[in-house]
């Protein structure tokens, strides 16, 4: 028999879990796409500046894919250093030019070197969690060379993070649930392994609904949150941050 916690967050996050909510979310840049890799690089580099203000992260996420000339795969695959030139001026917050390139290079050397993107996170996947996976790729992202600065723009759960843009981008690729929101075109990982995207609004409500007792939002919070939204539903526990994002941003719950 469902709880009423259970019940009501069944509830909401069918509710925030329709495409009408895209047109609000960055996740509307992937959607743009077709081809697998081009979905992968528009997702990571759109969850990479997802934070701050959400019609700007938008805005600059599509302004990145102008920069990659509307084919992020092509772009990180084949380009020059004469089509870098354009990327030095691009900023989001503390995410600049610099950053940016560092990514694309980053980026070339994984789908060329390492398999792509789906595979070094489906190789590292570890005890259904994806915190070692997350880990790979940060350093997979970073075995070139590369300003040290950027590091900053690629969380480690292992070093303590709550890696919430990663934990976003991964819901992205992995949930498949026909409903035309997360875009579910990597096969090699389950649901059940992703983790809650936990951020102030998130957090915030998790804390209120009991679901989460740790004041700060780093590892050991996601751990707890992991462990409380699997006991509501062991194989998709991470639709409910459709409902505690939702309940945040849309309701002030």
């Amino acid at each position: 028999m469902l709880t009423d916690l259970q019940s009501f967050l069944d509830e909401k996050a069918a509710y925030y879990n329709q495409p009408v909510f895209i047109e609000t979310d960055p996740l509307q840049i992937p959607h743009q796409f077709s081809v697998k890799e081009d979905i992968e690089i528009a997702g990571l580099l759109s969850a990479t500046i997802a934070w701050g203000n959400r019609k700007m992260i938008i805005q600059n996420a599509q302004r990145m894919m102008e920069l990659l000339g509307n084919s992020p795969y092509d772009f990180v695959r084949s380009h020059t250093d004469n089509q870098l030139k354009p990327l030095e001026n691009f900023v989001h917050r503390t995410f600049n030019g610099v950053d940016f390139i560092g990514f694309i290079k980053g980026l070339q050397h994984i789908y060329t070197n390492c398999g792509g993107l789906e595979t070094v996170f489906a190789q590292h996947q570890k005890d259904n969690y994806m915190h070692h996976s997350i880990h790979a790729f940060k350093t997979k992202l970073f075995e070139i060379p590369h300003a040290v600065r950027s590091h900053k723009h690629v969380a480690d759960p292992l070093a303590g993070s709550a890696a919430k843009r990663l934990h976003l981008f991964l819901r992205w690729m992995v949930r498949n649930d026909h409903k035309g929101v997360d875009l579910g075109i990597w096969n090699s990982i389950p649901p059940s392994a992703l983790s809650c995207p936990l951020d102030v609004h998130s957090g915030k409500v998790a804390r209120k609904l009991g679901l989460l007792k740790r004041n700060q939002n780093d590892f050991k919070a996601v751990q707890e949150l992991d462990n409380n939204l699997r006991k509501l539903d062991p194989v998709d526990p991470v639709k409910y941050d459709f409902a505690l994002f939702g309940l945040g941003v849309f309701e002030g719950f």
